[in-house]
């Protein structure tokens, strides 16, 4: 019988542990299962040999076994017996050498068919659980400013879906049940949708708070006034100090973005004024200018 490694088959180092074992029989046989794979005799042959390789390495007894013995590990132990029973004489009563007195085990599909019943196929039917499904729903800060509702379609069918207020770009969230199906009667696999939020062409959002930069004219830089702020949720108005000079901060709090999962919490507004110089300026305010100019020089 042609030896078969069992380790590369299940793709983990001889030193692995019962755990390690574990995982990789169940990472693979999902992928190699025949109802994940009608029809295609190399994920059979595949899923086959995977549990061939787990049912030795998974058991301690038959392990020790293996790695003693190789491909001899079913009959190490009887030759051992043997050799008690005889001494160390090569020959057995009734018998040419020792070992011809075994009938070769046979070939791989004799073996499986040893553990798992003549013509199985598919072995122990062991519930697996469904592939997970990765889905990418892109929106712009407005989608995710309040919390709302919307109908995805995977796999042909449609999910309705709670988006709740302040997700992140890059944020995950998980939608149980709703991944792929699972393989003899085992549960489905979970979705998963990761959000991409496109940037604001006026807000910049960092985590609950938003900044924006407000152009300021010169006069009302210079003498104080109104200013019109427009925020996510609608237009303020602000009284700006006199004599605000150009990248004055202000707060405006609870005025940013909502905190995720937290009904009525706010982050906070911050706004920088960026004052304009007036252009185009005609010969009548160059003179002012020219005045206040003079009177700034001479100390009023």
């Amino acid at each position: 019988m042609e030896f078969i490694d069992y380790y590369k088959i299940l793709e983990i180092p001889s030193t692995a542990g019962e755990a390690d074992i574990k995982s990789a029989y169940r990472k693979l046989a999902r992928k190699y299962h025949p109802d994940i794979n009608p029809n295609d005799e190399n994920a059979k042959k595949k899923f086959q040999q995977i549990n061939e390789a787990n049912e030795v390495l998974s058991d301690p007894e038959k392990r020790k076994k293996y790695d003693k013995y190789g491909k001899d590990w079913k009959h190490g132990a009887e030759y051992e017996n043997a050799n008690q029973h005889y001494g160390s004489s090569s020959k057995r009563p009734g018998s040419g050498n020792f070992s011809d007195g075994f009938t070769d085990f046979g070939d791989f599909s004799e073996f499986f068919e040893s553990m798992y019943g003549a013509g199985s196929g598919r072995g122990r039917q062991t519930k697996f659980r469904g592939q997970d499904l990765n889905a990418e729903l892109q929106l712009n800060l407005l989608d995710v400013y309040k919390t709302h509702q919307r109908t995805l379609t995977v796999n042909g069918k449609n999910i309705r879906l709670t988006i709740p207020a302040g997700v992140e770009n890059g944020q995950v969230i998980k939608i149980a049940g709703h991944g792929n199906p699972g393989a003899n009667g085992g549960p489905q696999g979970d979705l998963y949708i990761t959000f991409s939020i496109a940037d604001h062409p006026t807000f910049k959002r960092e985590g609950n708070n938003l900044y924006v930069n407000v152009d300021l004219d010169l006069y009302t830089a210079l003498l104080g006034g109104e200013v019109l702020i427009e925020t996510l949720d609608g237009k303020v108005k602000l009284k700006a100090a006199a004599e605000t000079q150009s990248g004055t901060k202000v707060k405006l709090k609870g005025k940013g973005f909502p905190v995720y999962k937290k009904e009525g919490q706010f982050g906070d507004l911050y706004i920088t004024y960026q004052v304009k110089l007036p252009t185009q300026l005609s010969e009548k305010e160059k003179e002012l200018v020219r005045e206040l100019s003079k009177l700034r020089k001479h100390g009023n």
